[in-house]
């Protein structure tokens, strides 16, 4: 099967789950397009079970090992994505919350990395297979970042408060470049032949923060600039895919964090663009361009998602280390969640909106990518199955309660506008 066969057949596979979805769950299109996938992924592993004869199993698997997921997801859909959920920031309210955005993309990171990867290491000795320490906390650094695709994905179907709501979306934007930077750190403290200095700690950090903002607000510029410079809704909207293609492509090249690039351009784009540069038809044709983009690359996204279980080597060992990185997250999550915003922020409304931003925290494929980069196969297969169960159940279970604890939580003074 070539490239071409390939993307057809997963296109097909989305446009099939997204029917059934919409025909008979009518859940978010993302997550219902995971639980057909999870769902036919559990048949055809009990099929291979009852009757191995059959090369159901080994004929997908082989299909599904020629997607490189790290790749396709990191280096293909995830700008795209990202610049989709950026537009439909609003900048104003950003810049009222950034205080608790930063502290929670930043310090809630560092915080949640150390609490999970502890859990684990000493969690794991008691259940009789440690993980190493160096280990559990690169788990810990790729499990924490929050995945602005899920994110987004779940809260576009939601009613929540305006400031809650950009706090969560904005914290997911942006903790992704410090989440891989954590991560990169973790990794190379991991592997006895990686050399890391704590002056290469700083100035990697600098470079991710200060160096991305910076590409990011100069690439948004030209676009917002070329696109006010004329009246053409198709070439508008092409100036906003080289704008994704072109920076996230630079950032990678210069080592600066892509992700955050990519956020900060989309931001200009969608608010400053939007009011300045474009006409009302050039705004509807772009935002809903960008929204089919969204929808059909979450739909691929959690396609693959659920068909990695087909390929993953599950072993019933490792069954009390994805239930205790199931718990170690969720505490690290809260912990990392309560600290920045009792800190920064005062009132009933910042401590009422802890429990929905600890539910919140959904993962996703940006932390399936980052377990399967890991090159150490010891390390990599109960690092890769602890992250696979962290982000299911972090979609389905909360993902599907979100609805509930939103409503069961009185925000009746919080105003909207």
């Amino acid at each position: 099967m070539d490239t071409g066969e390939l993307i057809a057949l997963l296109l097909v596979l989305s446009a099939v789950c997204s029917w059934i979805n919409s025909r008979f769950l009518r859940q978010p299109n993302a997550i219902g397009v995971l639980v057909v996938t999870l769902v036919g992924s559990i048949i055809v592993l009990i099929v291979d079970r009852l009757v191995p004869s059959l090369p159901i199993h080994k004929s997908i698997e082989g299909t599904i090992n020629k997607v490189d997921f790290y790749k396709t997801f990191m280096n293909g859909m995830l700008a795209f994505l990202l610049f989709a959920g950026a537009l439909n920031v609003d900048a104003g309210r950003l810049k009222q919350e950034r205080w608790a955005v930063g502290a929670l993309a930043t310090v809630g990171v560092i915080l949640s990395t150390l609490i999970v990867g502890t859990c684990v290491w000493q969690g794991s000795r008691l259940l009789g297979s440690e993980m190493p320490a160096a280990w559990a906390y690169v788990f810990g650094a790729l499990i924490s970042p929050t995945d602005p695709v899920a994110v987004l994905a779940i809260l576009k179907t939601l009613d929540i408060p305006k400031p809650l709501e950009v706090r969560i979306v904005g914290e997911s934007l942006f903790n992704d470049g410090v989440g891989i930077v954590v991560f990169t750190i973790a990794l190379a403290l991991a592997q006895p032949n990686d050399q890391i200095h704590l002056s290469d700690v700083g100035l990697l950090f600098l470079r991710e923060a200060l160096g991305s903002v910076v590409l990011g607000a100069i690439g948004g510029w030209i676009a917002v600039r070329a696109i006010k410079s004329i009246d053409n809704p198709p070439v508008e909207i092409l100036i906003t895919l080289a704008t994704v293609a072109g920076l996230y492509t630079l950032a990678t090249d210069l080592e600066t964090s892509a992700p955050v690039t990519v956020v900060v351009a989309g931001i200009l784009v969608g608010s400053r663009g939007a009011d300045t540069a474009m006409s009302e038809t050039t705004k509807g044709m772009l935002f809903q361009f960008w929204e089919l983009v969204d929808e059909l690359l979450n739909c691929l996204l959690f396609l693959l998602i659920g068909l990695q279980l087909l390929v993953l080597p599950i072993a019933f060992q490792v069954i009390g280390l994805a239930v205790l990185a199931v718990i170690s997250v969720f505490v690290g999550r809260l912990v990392s969640v309560s600290v920045p915003i009792l800190l920064l922020l005062k009132g009933t409304f910042a401590t009422r909106a802890i429990p929905i931003m600890t539910w919140g925290g959904v993962r996703g494929g940006i932390s399936i990518a980052l377990a399967l980069s890991i090159g150490d196969p010891n390390a990599r297969t109960p690092i890769v199955l602890a992250t696979y169960a962290v982000v299911i159940f972090s979609i389905l279970i909360q993902g599907l309660t979100m609805r509930f604890l939103i409503q069961k939580t009185p925000f009746e003074s919080v105003p909207n506008d």
